[in-house]
């Protein structure tokens, strides 16, 4: 049985992805862009400052990140 995506901001998304080594570079309007720091083989992420994210774009994010969606809740 899969875990049904939660319905979260931006911000809560950044947050989460605080807690497995991405931090923001930089802002340009409402898009923050984030890179791993201490694992440059991951890739870098654009996360917008929308309240609430699309479900399909939070997927996509949490692709990018190579985290599943059980591993990304649990980081909530």
């Amino acid at each position: 049985m899969s875990i049904k995506l939660p319905v979260i901001s931006g911000k809560d998304v950044i947050k989460a992805l605080n807690k497995v080594g991405y931090e923001v570079v930089r802002q340009k309007g409402s898009h923050v862009r984030l890179k791993a720091i201490y694992e440059p083989g991951r890739k870098p992420l654009t996360v917008p400052l929308h309240n609430p994210i699309k479900r399909g774009l939070l997927r996509h994010i949490i692709k990018d990140a190579n985290l599943s969606v059980e591993e990304f809740v649990k980081l909530l």
